[in-house]
C-alpha cells in the first residue's frame, strides 16, 4: 500500500465499490464510510500536528484533530469526500478541510485542497470567499507551481462579482518566463472574460490574445488557438485578418517546423492542426476573399494527413472535409473531399465509416450533387451491426433525398423501418418518410402506394394529417384546373385497386390510420375497381367489421366502425341493391 500512498482502509473501501453488485449495496458502502470521515473529523485521532489556520476560519489549524496533525491523512481524507460526492452523497462535511489544504505549503496538498472546492462547492458557497486571499497570494508566488495550481483553482471557482480582484494577476502572468504559466494564464483570462465583461473586456482580451498568439513557445501558441475559436464562435470579425497568420503557422507545422515533442505518431502537432483548421471554418464561412487565401494550405494539410493514414491523420482529414465543405465553395477541394470521404466509406473500420457519413453529410447539407456518387457506398452502412452507424446512416439517407434518387430510398428505408423494433427510431424515420414522400414524390401515384405501405408498417406513428392529405389527393387529384380529369380519374382507380387487393388478402393488423383511409376511398370510388366487382368489396369490408378482430379494425374503436359502416352503405348505393351480407351488417348496427 505504501507504494500506492494509499492507507489499507481507502484500499478496502475502493475494492469495495468496484465490487458491488448493487445501487443500494454501495450506498450502504458509501453511508458507512460518510460515518467513518464524520468521525475522523471531528475525534482527536491519531497524532497532531500544526495545520495552517485560515483567516476567518474559527478553529482552523488547531491541533486536537487527526486531519490537522498529518497533511498525508488529510489529503486522503479530502480524496475520500470527492468519492462520497461523485457517487451521489452529501460532502459538505468535509469542505473546510479542502480550504485549509488550499493553504499547505505543500504544492501537492494545496492542488488537492483547490480539487475538491472546485468540484464541490457551488456558485454561491460561502467558502468561496475565503480561498480570494489564498488565490490572490499564490497568483504572485514565485514559485510557479503555486501560480500554475492558483490560475486551475480561479477558473473554477471565481464567480462573476469576484473576476475584478484577480483579473490584474492573472494578466500579469501572461508575461511570467515560463510557458506553462503562460497558457494557463490565457485561458483563465479568457474564462474571466466570459464571467464578467466589464471587468475584462472584449478589447482588452482579444488584444493579448493576438499577443500571445505570436508567443515564443508552441504551447503557449495552441492553448491560444483554443480561446481564438471559443470567441470567434462568438464573434468572428476581430479575428477576420488573422487568416494569414494562421496560414503560416499551419504550414510551418506541416512543414515539421515545430520541435519533434509535438509529434503523434509521427503525424505533426495533430490538435494544433486540427484546431487551426476548424477557426479556418469559422473566419470562411460566407466570406469569399478570406476563403480564397485558405485553399492552398487545406489542399496541402488534406493530403498530407491523408499519405499518413492513421488515426490521427484521419481526423485531420474529417476536420479539413468539414472546412471545406463551409467555406465558400471550392470546386477542386470538394472533390478531393468526396475522395477522402469515399476512402472512410469503403473502409473496414466502423469508426472511418462513421467520420465517412458524418463528414458525407456536411458536405450533402451544401453541396446535394456530391450525394449520387456515394450512395451505394451509403447504402451498405446499412447492413451494419453498430447503432450509433446505422441511425448516422439513415439520417444522412434522408438528407441525401433528391427527386432523382427519392424512389430508391424511400424503398430502403422502408425496407429498414419493417425490421426496426426501436419505438424512438421507428417515430423518427416515420416521420421523415412522410416528409421526403411529400416533397420529392414524382407523381401521385407513387405518393399513394408509398403512403398507404407506410400505414401498414407503422400506421399508428403517423401523423393523422398524412392520411388527410392523402384523401384530399384522391379527392382532387393535382388541384390544377387545366389538368387532365382523366388523370385524375386514373389516380382514384389505382387508389381503389391498391385498397381492394389490401381488403381479398388483409394482413393480421390493421392500424387504425389504414382502415380508415380503405373505408373511405372505397366508399368513395369502389365503383371504379375492375379487379373485384362491387359486391364482392361490399362483402368484403361485411366480413372485416363482422370478423371481430380489434387487430384488423386498427384497435375497434367506435369511431373506426362507423366509417367502415358508411362506406359499406356507400357502396350499396352505388351498386343499386343492398347485398344480403350487407343488409345483415346494416340491421346489427341500426
Amino acid at each position: 500500500m505504501s507504494g500506492m500512498h494509499l492507507s489499507r482502509e481507502f484500499f478496502e473501501l475502493i475494492k469495495a465499490i468496484g465490487e458491488s453488485k448493487s445501487k443500494q449495496e454501495e450506498d450502504r458502502i458509501i453511508a458507512r464510510e460518510v460515518m467513518t470521515l464524520k468521525k475522523k473529523l471531528e475525534s482527536g485521532g491519531d497524532k497532531s500536528i500544526s495545520a495552517t489556520p485560515i483567516p476567518g476560519v474559527p478553529g482552523s489549524g488547531g491541533s486536537g484533530n487527526t486531519l490537522n496533525t498529518n497533511k498525508k491523512k488529510a489529503k486522503e481524507f479530502l480524496v475520500r469526500v470527492l468519492y462520497v460526492e461523485m457517487l451521489g452523497h452529501d460532502g459538505s462535511f468535509g469542505y473546510i478541510k479542502g480550504v485549509e489544504l488550499a493553504a499547505s505549503q505543500s504544492i501537492v496538498h494545496k492542488r488537492t485542497g483547490y480539487l475538491l472546492c472546485s468540484c464541490c462547492l457551488s456558485p454561491e458557497h460561502e467558502f468561496r470567499f475565503m480561498l480570494i486571499n489564498q488565490m490572490q497570494r499564490d497568483l504572485v508566488s514565485s514559485n510557479l507551481l503555486e501560480s500554475c495550481g492558483a490560475l486551475l483553482a480561479v477558473t473554477s471557482l471565481i464567480t462573476p462579482d469576484l473576476v475584478s480582484t484577480v483579473s490584474t494577476q492573472v494578466m500579469g502572468l501572461l508575461e511570467h518566463s515560463a510557458e506553462t504559466v503562460r497558457k494557463k494564464a490565457i485561458v483563465c483570462l479568457h474564462r474571466l472574460h466570459q464571467l464578467n465583461d466589464d471587468a475584462v473586456s472584449k478589447q482588452e482580451l482579444v488584444e493579448k490574445t493576438r499577443k500571445m498568439l505570436c508567443d515564443r513557445d508552441p504551447a503557449v501558441m495552441g492553448a491560444t488557438l483554443n480561446v481564438i475559436e471559443a470567441m470567434a464562435r462568438v464573434d468572428v470579425q476581430p479575428f477576420k485578418d488573422l487568416v494569414p497568420s494562421l496560414i503560416s503557422i499551419l504550414k510551418q507545422i506541416c512543414e515539421r517546423r515545430l520541435p519533434s515533442e509535438y509529434d503523434y505518431h509521427r503525424i505533426p502537432a495533430p490538435w494544433m492542426q486540427m484546431k487551426i483548421v476548424r477557426i479556418l471554418s469559422i473566419i470562411g464561412k460566407n466570406d469569399q476573399q478570406s476563403s480564397e487565401g485558405m485553399y492552398e494550405i487545406l489542399g496541402d494539410c488534406l493530403r498530407k494527413a491523408e499519405e499518413a493514414g492513421i488515426n490521427a491523420s484521419n481526423a485531420i482529414v474529417y476536420e479539413c472535409v468539414r472546412t471545406i465543405t463551409a467555406i465558400y465553395p471550392f470546386p477542386v477541394l470538394l472533390d478531393a473531399a468526396g475522395n477522402s470521404i469515399s476512402r472512410f466509406l469503403s473502409s473496414k473500420s466502423q469508426n472511418l465509416r462513421y467520420l465517412g457519413v458524418t463528414g458525407l453529410a456536411s458536405i450533402v447539407e451544401r453541396h446535394p450533387k456530391y450525394a449520387a456518387d456515394h450512395q451505394l457506398a451509403v447504402i451498405e452502412c446499412l447492413e451494419d451491426r453498430d447503432e450509433t452507424l446505422l441511425r448516422k446512416t439513415l439520417d444522412l439517407l434522408y438528407r441525401m433525398t433528391n427527386p432523382v434518387n427519392v424512389e430508391f430510398i424511400t424503398e430502403k428505408l422502408l425496407h429498414f423501418l419493417r425490421g426496426s423494433t426501436d419505438p424512438y427510431l421507428r417515430k423518427d424515420l416515420t416521420g421523415k418518410i412522410c416528409r421526403i414522400a411529400e416533397r420529392y414524390a414524382p407523381n401521385n401515384a407513387w405518393y399513394v402506394r408509398t403512403i398507404t405501405e407506410l400505414f401498414k408498417i407503422s400506421g399508428d406513428l403517423v401523423d393523422p394529417a398524412v392520411a388527410t392529405n392523402l384523401m384530399s389527393l384522391v379527392a382532387e387529384g393535382t388541384g390544377d384546373e387545366n389538368d387532365d380529369e382523366e388523370a385524375d380519374r386514373v389516380l382514384r382507380k389505382q387508389a381503389v385497386e391498391l385498397y381492394v387487393n389490401l381488403l381479398s388478402k388483409p394482413p393480421s393488423r390493421m392500424p387504425r390510420v389504414l382502415v380508415e383511409t380503405m373505408a373511405w376511398v372505397l366508399g368513395e370510388y369502389g365503383y371504379l375497381s375492375s379487379v373485384m366487382p362491387l359486391d364482392a368489396i361490399i362483402d368484403g369490408m361485411c366480413r372485416l367489421l363482422e370478423s371481430g378482430s380489434a387487430a384488423k379494425l386498427g384497435g375497434g374503436l367506435p369511431s373506426t366502425r362507423r366509417l367502415v359502416l358508411s362506406a359499406i352503405m356507400k357502396m350499396v348505393a352505388q351498386y343499386g341493391s343492398c347485398p344480403a351480407m350487407a343488409a345483415k351488417v346494416i340491421d346489427n348496427y341500426t
